[in-house]
């Protein structure tokens, strides 16, 4: 069959903070993407403003080098598609393999492989993919590149690959440094035989396989992404698989429901480097943008009007954590962080707070995100998003926070299913680096979220590696103990590993909250005589309402306090007068962390400028009731 030697696909896969980033920089530098003199940030793929707060990948990109061989050959293209490495936004990953020929596996030369390393291998292994090992950050002072070469082939073994998959060429590579070598160094150093990224391309063109494709065989091309242009509207990513696409071709729009139409692509565009640049053909194996189809889904195909043959849908693993996201209904709604509408008019304007916005919001993040589901519920203004894991939530919801959406999100909760009669639940392997001293307490507190220890090693740093299987709804809310616990040296990471028999009920808060009885605003005398009662999450002059939740309460139970109370001015000189009590600064929340805090009857309000936790019954009468019909069984 016909090949075409001018193009290779890779997509570079790893766990989170291997290095993927980084080294596609350092790819775009070395392949003359960039001009001498333009200026050029660090992570130059993370565009969005969360990947660059949160250090991640979010979003499967793809990028375009054009590679010059050494030999003085024709310039090849080497299409890369930088992977997200974090569990929770695995749609992305099996989106952006169903683009390539092949993986480079990035794995930290100190920390081996991790979850999200056996996440990614082993749906690369299952669509059949060759991999490239790179072994990164040899520059560690605490490297163990031997070891970590081991503990990969291990993986392999443990993932059933085939032996030509396991017969992978390994690189060495520093990608801060942008220096890559066949040869193995010394651990804690920079390869000392090369000083660029050469052996690394030419080891991407020597393993990765150029596409082949059929001269007879009519136009096929996968929509793998969505974008979108102000002038444009929406654009395909797509990967041609046969034929050719032109510019102003009419093509057969085959969608999920298996109906045709016949539509003019008014716009080709081919990516080099960061940039997308018109174009007028493209052919088999090529990746490109399209427009002129206002409502095409990922996973859906453009094929030949005279013989339209669809290519398979792309299928993503089931949903396991879910969370109810409605309107904001709290007495604050639309009136700025402050509370007071007055001072926040200007900002009020562009606010978002009706159902019907936020359903068009959540419909819209459906088209581009293969990995959610979006369900009706009993109230009009309230739907349930499934998503793989509290992370991906949490970013959707900050994003929305961020265009101006008042929000009220319900604790997360797990997606359980039915199997032969029984209730299962998802469960998560988890990955746990602490040292020796915490081990204690790491183990004390998976056995409360019935956490079971598959397997534990000791590097002899020092350090301790345990692997637990543990239910996905024990997990939340675990991190924060997590780093209380091991006092911030601790290192987690957990990944989706199927679905277990109910484990029964799990009790992983011991803390109950205070409760604001009444609205007002928060003046420091109260909060000094709160102080003892537990640990506070709001400032002085901050504005709350009755049932708004505004600390952690020390003892198991929910405790209502008056949080606004005012010190009672006289003309009498007290005896304590002289006496100075400070404020205990307050513990401030993030989102991720007050969804973590809810209980049951508890949910956060999200707003543009600020994020509260509050009980769903907000009135205190009511609430009472509640308790007491519960206790008394009714």
């Amino acid at each position: 069959m016909p090949t075409r030697h001018d193009i290779r696909n890779v997509a570079i896969v790893a766990h989170v903070d291997h290095g993927k980033t980084t080294i596609v920089d350092a790819m775009l530098k070395q392949a003359g993407a960039f001009a001498a003199h333009q200026h050029l940030d660090d992570r130059m793929m993370d565009s969005n403003d969360l990947e660059r707060e949160k250090g991640i990948t979010i979003l499967a990109k793809n990028t375009a080098v054009k590679y010059h061989p050494k030999d003085g050959g024709a310039p090849i293209t080497i299409n890369i598609i930088d992977t997200p490495g974090h569990a929770d936004f695995g749609g992305e990953v099996e989106r952006g393999l169903s683009m390539v020929d092949a993986v480079v596996l990035l794995v930290d030369a100190s920390e081996g492989p991790l979850p999200q390393t056996r996440f990614v291998l082993r749906k690369a292994l299952q669509q059949k993919l060759p991999v490239i090992l790179c072994i990164n950050k040899t520059d560690r002072p605490d490297s163990r590149i031997d070891e970590v070469v081991n503990e990969t082939y291990d993986l392999f073994l443990d993932l059933d690959a085939d032996e030509e998959q396991i017969e992978f060429p390994i690189v060495y590579a520093c990608g801060r440094d942008g220096v890559a070598s066949l040869t193995k160094p010394e651990d804690g150093t920079v390869p000392a035989d090369s000083d660029s990224l050469e052996p690394f391309f030419s080891a991407i063109l020597a393993h990765v396989p150029a596409p082949v494709y059929d001269e007879e065989a009519p136009l096929q091309a996968h929509v793998t992404n969505l974008d979108a242009d102000n002038f444009l509207g929406r654009i395909a990513l797509v990967r041609v698989e046969q034929g050719e696409l032109r510019k102003g071709q009419t093509v057969a729009w085959i969608k999920r429901d298996g109906s045709i139409s016949n539509v003019r692509i008014t716009e080709l565009m081919m990516t080099e480097a960061l940039t997308r640049k018109p174009a007028e053909v493209a052919g088999p194996g090529d990746i490109c943008a399209v427009a002129g189809f206002p409502d095409i889904m990922i996973g859906e195909t453009l094929a030949d009007p005279e013989n339209p043959i669809a290519l398979p849908l792309i299928s993503v693993d089931e949903p396991a954590i879910s969370m109810t996201i409605g309107t904001n209904t709290s007495p604050m709604v639309g009136r700025g962080g402050s509370g007071k509408g007055a001072d926040a008019k200007s900002a009020v304007k562009d606010r978002k707070v009706t159902a019907r916005q936020v359903k068009d919001r959540l419909d819209r993040e459906l088209v581009g995100n293969v990995s959610l589901r979006v369900l009706e519920t009993e109230r009009p203004d309230a739907w349930e998003v499934q998503g793989r894991g509290e992370l991906a939530l949490a970013i959707l919801v900050e994003q929305m926070r961020r265009e101006g959406f008042e929000l009220t999100i319900g604790k997360p909760q797990v997606v359980t299913q039915i199997i032969d009669g029984k209730v299962h639940e998802p469960v998560e392997r988890m990955t746990v680096d602490v040292p020796e001293e915490h081990m204690g307490a790491v183990t004390q507190l998976m056995g409360v979220r019935k956490g079971r220890m598959d397997n534990m090693s000791n590097h002899g740093s020092g350090w301790v590696r345990m692997e637990f299987v543990v239910p996905s709804r024990g997990l939340i809310g675990f991190r924060t103990e997590f780093l209380t616990g091991t006092r911030g040296t601790g290192i987690a990471h957990s990944i989706h590993e199927g679905l277990e028999p109910w484990f029964g009920q799990l009790v992983t808060r011991n803390n109950g909250s205070l409760v604001a009885d009444r609205s007002g605003s928060v003046t420091p005398f109260a909060m000094i005589n709160l102080q003892e009662r537990g640990v506070l999450f709001t400032e002085p002059g901050t504005e709350v309402y009755e049932g708004m939740i505004v600390g952690e309460n020390s003892r198991a139970d929910d405790m209502d306090v008056n949080i606004t109370k005012e010190k009672k001015l006289t003309n009498m000189r007290a005896a304590s007068a002289d006496n100075t009590e400070n404020v205990v600064p307050p513990r401030k929340l993030s989102l991720e962390q007050s969804l973590e805090f809810c209980r049951d009857d508890e949910c956060v309000e999200v707003t543009p400028e600020a994020v509260r936790i509050r009980k769903v019954v907000l009135d205190q009468k009511d609430r009472s009731r509640t308790a007491s019909r519960a206790k008394s069984g009714k």
